[in-house]
């Protein structure tokens, strides 16, 4: 049976949802993470996307971004190098990612705020910190800098993108 054609979002907004093979980790090690996040600026300065929130577990990664291209095309930039660095690196080949990625539509504010909610909460529920703001590999504390007024990586409108100020 074919694959369902993905749901096309009204916003533009997408909470997508990258899992390593066979529960593989994607992320062995702080420098990982580094690359993937490089990834994904280099991505997004090529494709225009907003990243408006973003998680990095061991075995997965949320994203919710915002679209300036198709997703496909967007997932592509972000995936395809990171693949190609942590296979020379570790001395494998083949898929890193199971499957293709997932990815949910947000059409609302309030749906939004339950992602990024999720999103953010992910270390938590999995027993990696006791808050949120603690763990480094995520959009929360720019979150938490932009409400409190300690960082402006936040614009109004609708660009919040959260590598806008990232080096």
């Amino acid at each position: 049976m074919p694959r369902q054609p993905r749901k096309k979002s009204n916003t533009g907004i997408y909470h997508v949802m990258l899992k390593g093979i066979d529960d593989r980790n994607i992320f062995l090690h702080e420098g990982d993470r580094k690359k993937f996040l490089f990834q994904m600026f280099q991505a997004k300065g090529k494709g225009g996307f907003s990243l408006l929130a973003y998680c990095l577990m061991d075995n997965h990664a949320h994203l919710l971004l915002e679209e300036n291209e198709e997703l496909g095309t967007t997932m592509k930039r972000i995936t395809v190098g990171y693949v190609l660095w942590h296979n020379h690196l570790y001395g494998r080949s083949g898929h890193l990612f199971q499957n293709r990625y997932l990815s949910e539509v947000v059409e609302s504010d309030e749906y939004f705020v339950t992602v990024a909610r999720y999103i953010h909460q992910n270390p938590v529920t999995a027993g990696l910190v006791k808050k949120a703001a603690t763990y480094p590999w995520s959009s929360y504390k720019q979150y938490i800098d932009a409400y409190t007024g300690k960082s402006n990586t936040f614009k109004s409108g609708k660009d919040y993108d959260v590598l806008q100020n990232t080096n």
